[in-house]
């Protein structure tokens, strides 16, 4: 249902599960595990998995910490997609990439659940993208000290809105990952 015309494929979008943005993420073995069996399970349905990767001053391109989780194994053959601010697809490549992959449609897991994840969902999601965030496969670091809620309830709340978002033309919604059916929106 894409306002994307001739868009009709779906893709899974990782975004930033890089060493030093899970590596103290909460319930990050279990994320990291349902995220790689999201990208086995994309790549075995020829569903194209796209990486996004965040470098800034904090996550300097090419470090360790810049790399992405060690249980994940981006194929040299999927696309990759550099950024430097939260939404994947501001002043990146990853649109002309969906473009050319004719994705309407995408499957959304990663980190930060309150930063890039949110920021990325919602830059699709006004940009046509029909976006389903898999509620199990996105986390995020313990920002409380700074006043923000626990990270369990950052995700939590972020389920439960992108649940409930509408536009026309466009679904959005979130599936837990044993659920995930690329071939079809929520």
């Amino acid at each position: 249902m894409t306002t994307l015309e001739g868009r009709p494929n779906t893709a899974l979008l990782v975004v930033d599960v890089q060493k030093g943005v899970v590596g103290e993420a909460h319930e990050r073995e279990t994320v990291v595990g349902n995220i790689a069996g999201l990208v086995e399970r994309a790549r075995r349905e020829r569903v194209p998995v796209v990486w996004v990767q965040h470098s800034d001053e904090g996550l300097v391109h090419g470090s360790d910490d810049w790399r992405i989780a060690p249980e994940l194994a981006p194929d040299d053959a999927e696309p990759h997609v550099e950024k430097r601010h939260g939404d994947s697809f501001e002043d990146t490549t990853l649109e002309s990439v969906l473009a050319d992959l004719a994705v309407g449609r995408l499957v959304v897991v990663g980190a930060e659940t309150d930063a890039c994840v949110r920021s990325t969902i919602h830059g699709a999601f006004t940009r046509g993208y029909d976006v389903t965030l898999v509620s199990d496969a996105h986390t995020a670091g313990d920002k409380s000290q700074w006043g923000a809620p626990p990270p369990d309830q950052v995700i939590a709340h972020t389920n439960l809105y992108w649940s409930f978002q509408t536009a026309p033309g466009r679904t959005a919604g979130t599936v837990v990952s044993k659920d995930v059916d690329f071939a079809t929106a929520p």
